[in-house]
């Protein structure tokens, strides 16, 4: 069994803001994401999508508990985010790139899900053992 698909917050911004180049790219994936799989969100995600709102209920609006189920982060995927993000850095990564976007794919790599983003390089990259659904 699927054990899921981890939405990144691209894929929420996107549709939020109506974004003119991907919010029918991200809105037409989640939607078939969401046929074949349950739809997860960890902190990280809801942390950074929250930016957007002035109160929680808007977001939890947006986020429907019964739609996107909320995942903790697991202590593994701490670990596991430290190593690539150091790998990332090792590389020449640039300081503006920041740790949560790390945390997302090691969420991912650690349950077992699939990962639905638009940042396909950097989550083939360090976190290979992803299946990523991505333009």
């Amino acid at each position: 069994m699927n054990p899921g698909v981890l939405v990144d917050t691209n894929v929420l911004v996107d549709i939020a803001t109506k974004d003119p180049r991907w919010a029918g790219w991200s809105a037409d994936a989640l939607q078939a994401a969401g046929q074949d799989a349950r739809l997860v969100i960890n902190p990280i995600v809801d942390a950074e999508v929250s930016v957007a709102f002035d109160r929680i209920e808007t977001l939890d609006d947006l986020l429907p508990a019964a739609v996107f189920q909320r995942a903790d982060l697991p202590w593994e995927a701490a670990f596991l985010a430290g190593k690539a993000h150091l790998s990332y850095r090792r590389r020449g990564g640039e300081r503006r790139s920041t740790l949560p976007d790390f945390f997302i794919g090691a969420h991912a790599a650690v349950r077992g899900y699939a990962l639905l983003s638009r940042d396909k390089g950097r989550f083939s990259t360090y976190f290979p053992s992803v299946p990523l659904i991505a333009p």
